[in-house]
């Protein structure tokens, strides 16, 4: 009789162990459904010639190696230059959006962080571009930016800032336009995040440096940016990714055949496969887009790990 609580207990402590793997067992399974069978799938369309002719059979595809490989990445030629185009075309987008988008959220954050009247007002209406579906916002900005009748045009002649109405989405204006919608619905996240990350560094620090003497720029530098350093750190890689990967904002804007100006890869890889019909040619350049992503963020993660260690 008195080896029996033992094994009770022995299997309530199994069952405990278990427990945490049960719950999330769901989440694991559908992050095998939705990302990883997929990313496994276009792997293997990028070794083969899927296009619109084997599209009703797969397995008929002819394989082609690491062709599509190739191609893409043989700059001498127009599919090459046109692919290496699209990734300057992105990487100036990210650097751009991301860069304007930190600067304003910071700014608003430390405006909004001190408390005054009218403040909850401000931090609402901030807010709205975030709060609001991505489609619809930009979509808005789509009717804005037309010539003949949009917004934009009708407030700079009024304003005497241009003589005539000017194409936004069209030609070199086009890329503009683009950072302007993605710029304005990105730094109200980095304002949120940021203004969260300055409700955790204490008044008391700001109260003792100003006895010290310091200055709002010296409390900025020596205070306020290394207590947002693992706030900028999470942010800035989020909005690095987000803005990368951007398709809404292009796609919306100019469909799916962009001005050479607003060419991401992500629309590049569209037309390359939805328009052309070249899966596996589509497939091969997100491969690519994706090792590329990988080793940026490995090594964006081990040079602030490493930073903050010796901090």
């Amino acid at each position: 009789m008195a080896a029996h609580p033992p094994a009770k207990r022995a299997g309530g402590r199994n069952t405990r162990r278990l427990t945490p793997y049960l719950l999330i067992a769901p989440a694991i399974l559908l992050e095998l459904l939705i990302h990883l069978l997929p990313m496994v799938v276009g792997v293997w369309m990028s070794f083969v010639g899927l296009t619109q002719a084997y599209i009703a059979n797969w397995s008929t595809a002819p394989w082609k190696g690491l062709s599509g490989y190739k191609v893409a990445l043989d700059f001498s030629s127009p599919i090459g230059n046109s692919f290496l185009h699209s990734f300057g075309v992105t990487c100036l987008y990210t650097v751009l959006v991301v860069g304007i988008s930190w600067s304003f959220g910071m700014a608003a954050a430390l405006v909004l962080h001190r408390s005054f009247r009218g403040r909850g007002f401000f931090r609402t209406l901030f807010l709205v571009p975030y709060a609001m579906p991505i489609y619809t916002g930009i979509m808005t900005w789509s009717f804005m930016l037309q010539r003949d009748n949009g917004l934009v045009n009708h407030v700079l002649k009024s304003l005497g800032l241009t003589n005539g109405d000017s194409f936004w989405l069209i030609g070199s204006n086009a890329f503009w336009s683009m950072v302007a919608v993605a710029v304005w619905r990105s730094w109200t996240f980095a304002f949120l995040m940021l203004l969260a990350g300055l409700q955790n560094i204490p008044d008391d620090v700001y109260d003792a440096a100003a006895v010290d003497g310091a200055g709002i720029w010296k409390q900025i530098r020596y205070i306020t940016l290394p207590g947002l350093r693992p706030v900028n750190l999470v942010m800035v890689l989020m909005l690095f990714l987000w803005t990368f990967n951007d398709f809404n904002t292009p796609f919306v804007l100019f469909g799916a055949q962009p001005p050479k100006s607003a060419d991401t890869i992500s629309v590049h890889i569209y037309g390359a496969s939805f328009v052309n019909w070249d899966f596996g040619f589509g497939s091969a350049m997100s491969v690519l887009l994706l090792l590329f992503l990988l080793v940026v963020t490995g090594i964006y993660l081990l040079v602030f790990n490493r930073r903050s260690r010796r901090a």
